[in-house]
């Protein structure tokens, strides 16, 4: 049976953000952390090695594959910072055209450092994705 490998665990945060190699990316990773703490009110969790998340929901999918996952997270990874949203938040398209300088992967946002986007357009996609995510998937 598949076994997840991201899951909530007792890392301390900012151990991991202190581990960081790259000074920059450690002073982006504790900006995002003061963002995200402020943007969902929720503390912040180490999920598996490298991903701080906030909140949590459990899923179900049609196939019957369930799990938890954070609401929002990121990761201060040594290419880009990756932040994940809610892929299919009807939202999400809409602010990301106010975002700044970014990529995107399927649920992920990338960014080289917070320097290059708008730092209250980031706060709204946080907010958007999580509310989306708990209207799906009510607890």
């Amino acid at each position: 049976m598949y076994q997840l490998k991201t899951k909530e665990t007792d890392e301390d945060v900012m151990k991991f953000i202190e581990s960081v190699d790259s000074l920059k990316k450690r002073e982006d990773a504790y900006q995002l952390l003061d963002l995200f703490t402020a943007s969902t009110n929720c503390q912040a969790k180490m999920w598996g090695t490298s991903i701080i998340g906030f909140g949590k929901y459990h899923y179900q999918y049609e196939s019957g594959h369930s799990g938890e996952a954070p609401l929002v997270s990121f990761s201060p990874r040594k290419a880009k910072i990756s932040i994940y949203l809610a892929a299919d938040d009807p939202n999400r398209e809409r602010l990301l055209n106010d975002l700044g300088k970014y990529t995107t992967g399927k649920s992920c946002v990338f960014i080289n450092k917070v320097a290059d986007i708008n730092q209250a357009t980031l706060s709204q996609l946080i907010n958007s994705s999580m509310n989306y995510l708990q209207k799906k998937y009510p607890v």
